[in-house]
């Protein structure tokens, strides 16, 4: 599928390096991205046997969500812009970068500054 996005052309035999490289990269990103969902799941914590949510629960998870929002509303539009492309649309720095005309170290910085934002505002949420 990632070559097909990217409009590789395909040979079996001289590519299969590659394709290793896409299958162990898709692989490490799909860990990572288990391991921030079980991260969040420590700010909710529903329970998997359908018990009801506890309301402190809900309470916080809804407290959580809207201090993020605030926060997504705080950052300067390019901020926000690199932030959901990367976090919320799964886009790496350089396809943010092609898309949008800027550099790559652009990206990044924007991309700090967003994350050190959301820290400084979520740091009492955690």
């Amino acid at each position: 599928m990632k070559l097909w996005e990217k409009d590789f052309y395909y040979h079996p035999q001289k590519n299969i390096g590659l394709l290793y490289k896409l299958a162990n990269e898709e692989f490490i990103s799909k860990f990572r991205h288990t391991k921030v969902e079980e991260n969040l799941k420590g700010y909710v914590r529903f329970k998997l046997n359908d018990e009801a949510v506890k309301p402190d629960e809900m309470m916080e998870y809804e407290q959580l969500k809207n201090e993020y929002e605030k926060t997504l509303n705080e950052m300067t539009e390019k901020q926000r812009t690199v932030f959901l492309l990367s976090r919320r649309d799964g886009f790496k720095q350089a396809e943010i970068a092609k898309q949008l005309g800027i550099s790559i170290k652009a990206v990044e910085k924007r991309m700090k500054n967003a994350l050190s934002l959301l820290r400084l505002k979520l740091y009492y949420y955690g």
